[in-house]
């Protein structure tokens, strides 16, 4: 049996006679974008997904395919444990994280924005609510709300019963219902505030920025200690709008920004120099931007050059 290295899983895979891969590494890449999706969904960052798919792959090629009756469902269940061991892991370190904590925005292709389900469940605005919910409650939510699977399965996965699991899910739901944004807002409609928001942000226009603003609006923003950022959330239109003001008004070098799409929603991407300075996602209901959250970590800008493959399926 030969053997080549392939990014797909960032692993020698074993290739059958002939050059055709083996069962297992055709299952694995079958639905790799699927594991790589939940796994981002649990933990918020590109790079430990990729771990956690790194292990799955490691654990499933010693599984006896033949004893496997649902593939799909098994990976799904290694994944999750993964995840789940890398999250714990994940918020002890964020303990020590320099500034607040924004998930890692990955460049996505435009049918993510076109299927709602899947974008909002990538959102900024979701995905830091999730970090609101415990390593456990966050999985059963993500497995359970996002990607349908059954209340029994989910329980293999976490290792809890299923009666658990329901409760589990329903405490987490209405833990989430009361914190995400009180309405799905279309691409399109998000699109508009956003250009709105570019133009002030490139004319510098206070007022520009207190009309696109929402009153109760919150800035994050996310240096993780290399780049310049607030030590704490901004709150309100008045504070937001002089700080962006007066952040520029410091900036010696040429500031530009384009549009683009981030975790399925439309978002900017900022040059300072024509070099990546951050990208800005943004929350948006009734027509106004209620959060804004600023990624300037370079360590998180790594997915912004290339599409990165989500689904649920």
């Amino acid at each position: 049996m030969n053997e080549r290295g392939d990014a797909t899983t960032g692993t020698a895979e074993p290739m059958a006679a002939g050059g055709r891969m083996d069962p297992a590494t055709e299952a694995f890449i079958a639905h790799r974008n699927l594991l790589f999706t939940v796994a981002y969904e649990m933990l918020g960052s590109a790079a430990d997904a990729e771990d956690a798919l790194q292990e799955t792959w490691l654990r499933w090629v010693k599984v006896d395919l033949g004893q496997v009756s649902d593939q799909r469902a098994y990976l799904v269940r290694i994944t999750t444990r993964r995840s789940l061991d890398r999250l714990r892991t994940i918020r002890r370190l964020k303990e020590n994280y320099i500034g607040p904590w924004l998930p890692e925005p990955l460049l996505t292709a435009p049918d993510v924005a076109e299927n709602v389900e899947l974008a909002e469940s990538v959102s900024m605005a979701l995905m830091l609510v999730l970090e609101t919910l415990s390593p456990t409650e966050r999985a059963v939510f993500v497995l359970r709300e996002v990607f349908s699977i059954s209340h029994e399965e989910i329980a293999a996965a976490v290792g809890k019963s299923s009666a658990a699991v329901r409760q589990i899910a329903h405490r987490a739901r209405r833990h989430v219902e009361a914190r995400r944004p009180r309405e799905v807002v279309s691409p399109g409609q998000t699109r508009a505030v956003l250009e709105s928001f570019q133009r002030a942000l490139t004319t510098r226009d206070l007022q520009g920025l207190l009309d696109v603003l929402a009153p109760e609006v919150v800035l994050v923003s996310d240096g993780g200690g290399v780049k310049q950022a607030a030590s704490q959330p901004i709150t309100g239109a008045g504070k937001v709008a002089r700080m962006i003001v007066s952040g520029l008004g410091k900036v010696q070098v040429a500031l530009t920004s384009e549009p683009t799409v981030v975790n399925g929603n439309p978002a900017l991407l900022l040059r300072l120099d024509g070099e990546i300075d951050g990208v800005i996602a943004v929350r948006v209901e009734d027509a106004r931007i209620t959060g804004l959250y600023y990624v300037r970590n370079p360590q998180k800008l790594t997915r912004i050059a290339s599409e990165t493959p989500l689904t649920l399926k």
